[in-house]
Parts: C-alpha cells; sequence; structure tokens
C-alpha cells in the first residue's frame, strides 16, 4: 500500500459568503507522507484542515480519504486543533482528555472497556506522559498539554494526523520535542501540519505546501522564490533562525 494516495482534493472551492476562502485546490498525499503546509494568517490553512476534517463544506469540488469518500473516510483522521485557552482550575486529568479520544469510537452512553483503556495507557506511553496521567491537566507546561493532545488523536487509531499549528508558544527546545515525536510517528501514518515557522519544519516534513488561497504542492521540499512569492505576494528572504546564510536566492 506503500505510495498510495491517503488523501486526494480535487477542484475544492471553499466561500464564506461572498469570501473565496480556498480556491481550486488539487492535493495528492501519499502515505506515510510528512506534509507541512505553509502561508499567511487567513490564508485559508485552517479551512483546509476544516474541511478535510468534513466540517466545513466545499461550495465546488471532490474529496476523497484512504480511498473512500469523505463522510466515511473521516473515521481514519486524527485531529490537534490549535491550543486555546482555558479554565486551569477545571477538574479534568491527563488520562480523561486522553479518554476522550475514544468517545468518537463508540455508541451513545456504552462505557469504556478494557481495550479503551489499553489504547489510551499506550497512546500516553507513545507521547512521553504515562507518568503524568494522574496530573491535572491545568497543572501542565504548554509542551505536555501539546502532547496530551497529540495522545488524544492517536486514541482515536487513525492512519492520518491532522495538526493545526503544533507547535505554537512554546520555546525552541520543546517545539524541537514535538517534531521529534511526529517524526516517530511519521514511521506508520501519514501527516498533515500546519505551521508558520518554516525554517523549523524544514528538518522534519517530507514535502512543503504554500497556502494563500491557492495551494501551490510539488511533492518536494524544495521552496523556490516563486513559491514564497505567488503565496506571501511579496519578495521574502528566509533566514534559518540566524544562520549566517541565505537560504533563496536574492530577489531581483
Amino acid at each position: 500500500m506503500l505510495n498510495e494516495c491517503v488523501i486526494k482534493l480535487k477542484n475544492i472551492h471553499v466561500s464564506y459568503g461572498k469570501n473565496l476562502v480556498l480556491e481550486n485546490i488539487n492535493l495528492e498525499v501519499k502515505e506515510k507522507d510528512f506534509i507541512g503546509v505553509i502561508g499567511p494568517n487567513g490564508g485559508g490553512k485552517t479551512t483546509l484542515l476544516k474541511t478535510l476534517l468534513g466540517l466545513i463544506k466545499p461550495q465546488q469540488g471532490e474529496i476523497s480519504i484512504m480511498n473512500y469518500p469523505l463522510n466515511k473516510g473521516r473515521k481514519y483522521i486524527g485531529y490537534v486543533p490549535q491550543a486555546l485557552e482555558f479554565d486551569r482550575t477545571f477538574p479534568i486529568f491527563v488520562e480523561d482528555v486522553v479518554r476522550m479520544g475514544r468517545l468518537s469510537t463508540k455508541h451513545l452512553f456504552k462505557p469504556y472497556n478494557h481495550q479503551d483503556e489499553e489504547i489510551v495507557n499506550h497512546c500516553l506511553q507513545q507521547v512521553g506522559m504515562a507518568k503524568l496521567r494522574s496530573r491535572p491537566i491545568g497543572e501542565l507546561s504548554g509542551g505536555e498539554r501539546q502532547r496530551v493532545y497529540i495522545a488524544r488523536a492517536l486514541a482515536t487509531k487513525p492512519s492520518i494526523l491532522l495538526l493545526d499549528e503544533p507547535t505554537a508558544n512554546v520555546d525552541s527546545r520543546v517545539q524541537n520535542n514535538i517534531y521529534e515525536l511526529l517524526r516517530e510517528l511519521n514511521e506508520y501514518m501519514t501527516i498533515l501540519l500546519i505551521s508558520h515557522d518554516l525554517a523549523a519544519i524544514s528538518s522534519y516534513v517530507k514535502t512543503i505546501a504554500c497556502l494563500n488561497r491557492r495551494l501551490h504542492y510539488h511533492q518536494d521540499k524544495l521552496i523556490t522564490p516563486e513559491m514564497i512569492q505567488a503565496t506571501y505576494q511579496c519578495p521574502v528572504d528566509l533566514i534559518a533562525h540566524g544562520i549566517p546564510h541565505r537560504v533563496l536566492p536574492k530577489h531581483k
């Protein structure tokens, strides 16, 4: 099955009222790809993820997941949304948050069973949070909480993992640790993530797409000046975290 297409979007258009957010999106993601999607704020990145999840219905186009139509294929997707502020005094523990990932696999009011608990335990171990399973979620650091949210997504037993800005508001050390975790997960699942930090993700992802209403994707890590300028609509120089060399050629 390797190299089989697991996500396919064909001629996708999404609008909010008269505002066209995604225009003629065509994308094929192969099994075990690790794709980073970059682009400016308001460029449609989060809308793209929500469209893949079936939360937003496109006005035009076709979507298939694991060779199934979206309504049947989305069960193969795990999702880690943007981290939001919450009431840190709310009495919920790490293992409870991860256990919530099992809800989508169960019938209404059906209790958790032994298999659910085994999956929760495994997911906590995968992300290195097993020792903190009984800790209130509000006591964790930003990086620890993000690992818990990844574990919650893994509890659905997905083949594809979607992440929206998974390293926002964490320091560079935690950021690298999260990307290393995702690289390990990529050994057996397809990953698509959104990020503003091209320099950080370029060492970890296998392919990069640029999105600003339109998508530029060539199934490669190479970003050309033309792709960057088309996405950000201005000349851009990329410099990797203080490393004193120009990543892209000088713009004329």
